[in-house]
């Protein structure tokens, strides 16, 4: 039986080389590409949130959907190095305090957005349940702060690891939203474990 080489995962692959030529900070691009494409979410002139926005891919590609009329909000406890749009705004924050303290959220949003978008994963200790159990926790954060911002009928965007608290988040969202799906980017590596949970409508 052929051995899997433990430096496979390392490589570059199809969308790491792919977006490094489309000049994008990291292949998570195409993760949104796919649902942008599937759900058509981001629109001209819309305002979107972008939580856990760092490398700046997905600010960068939703940045161009909106174009000069819109604005995006990015947050991430990281800086953001990638050179973005006139019309894109990153702080530097803890999403996770963020839900805890709405008019500070509220202040740094600036009004109601259209459109949240969280591609965030927690630090991973290679413990399953450990880590499906962090990114449970900055979903539920994710959502909350979607709850307070997002303007009647609009949308939300959510990774989140595979696992048992993943049933209750899909009520959660369906409780908030008209309706709730999931989807997996082909983009998306093939060993992980991630699904993005979508919610569309705010009620």
């Amino acid at each position: 039986m052929k051995r899997r080489n433990p430096r496979a995962r390392q490589q570059p692959d199809y969308y790491a080389k792919r977006a490094r030529q489309e000049h994008f900070p990291a292949r998570s691009v195409y993760k949104l590409q796919e649902i942008q494409k599937k759900f058509a979410l981001i629109r001209k002139g819309q305002r979107v949130l972008d939580l856990g926005c760092a490398p700046g891919s997905w600010a960068k590609y939703a940045a161009g959907l909106i174009g000069d009329s819109g604005r995006l909000i990015g947050i991430d406890q990281k800086p953001v190095k990638e050179k973005l749009p006139a019309q894109v705004e990153i702080f530097c924050e803890d999403v996770r305090m963020l839900a805890e303290a709405p008019e500070r959220c509220e202040a740094l949003v600036g009004g109601l957005v259209d459109v949240v978008l969280s591609d965030m994963a927690p630090s991973t200790t290679g413990k399953k349940d450990v880590d499906q159990a962090r990114s449970y926790y900055l979903s539920r954060a994710a959502l909350t702060i979607a709850q307070r911002v997002l303007t009647p009928d609009g949308a939300f965007v959510c990774k989140i690891f595979q696992g048992e608290d993943v049933e209750t988040f899909i009520s959660d969202v369906k409780a908030a939203f008209n309706s709730c799906r999931t989807f997996k980017p082909q983009s998306t590596r093939k060993e992980s474990k991630e699904t993005y949970v979508i919610g569309l409508g705010k009620k």
